[in-house]
């Protein structure tokens, strides 16, 4: 299902195609450690891996040549744009995955704060899979896909997103690590 999705939209750019699957790779292998190191979340590991390998659906609708992105969109949207197509998809669930997932998630008062270009609603990741997911995807770039962030390395790149932003990502660290 996940590389009938990706192939759907990816099919005419096998270079951004494999820059998101490697990355997406990367962002389910570790969010899965972290289902396995903690059985106690009961996450659902199968809509994990999905959702982590869809979750970066809406780059390629997006205006970031660096990776190879050639849309009309600015980057911060590829979240929401991506949860459209989840959701024409028929995948409300990998939908909310995708569009809760830029920074640590963005807050109503965050967006209008900083005048994003995005809807004035809050986008929390809130179930556990959501969490996991959001929070693996910041150890990975999609410009260096061999090599995963340090923890420190994350803290800082949060910290364009909110002070809020890096505390979400370090109580997370705690509980996830």
């Amino acid at each position: 299902m996940v590389e009938t999705i990706i192939d759907k939209y990816y099919s005419d750019n096998p270079a951004l195609r494999d820059t998101l699957i490697r990355h997406s790779k990367s962002v389910a292998h570790r969010g899965l450690e972290v289902a396995e190191r903690h059985p106690e979340f009961n996450a659902d590991s199968t809509f994990l891996y999905e959702a982590a390998m869809l979750h970066d659906i809406g780059i390629f609708l997006t205006d970031a040549p660096g990776i190879g992105c050639f849309g009309t969109e600015p980057y911060i949207r590829h979240g929401i744009l991506g949860a459209e197509l989840l959701r024409r998809e028929g995948l409300p669930r990998h939908a909310r995955v995708a569009e809760r997932h830029t920074g640590t998630g963005l807050t109503r008062q965050a967006i209008l704060e900083q005048q994003l270009p995005l809807p004035a609603a809050d986008f929390l990741p809130e179930t556990i899979e959501e969490q996991i997911i959001c929070y693996a995807d910041k150890f990975f770039s999609k410009t260096r896909l061999e090599q995963a962030k340090t923890d420190e390395q994350v803290l800082v790149s949060l910290k364009r997103f909110g002070q809020e932003s890096v505390e979400r990502m370090a109580s997370w660290m705690k509980l996830f690590g």
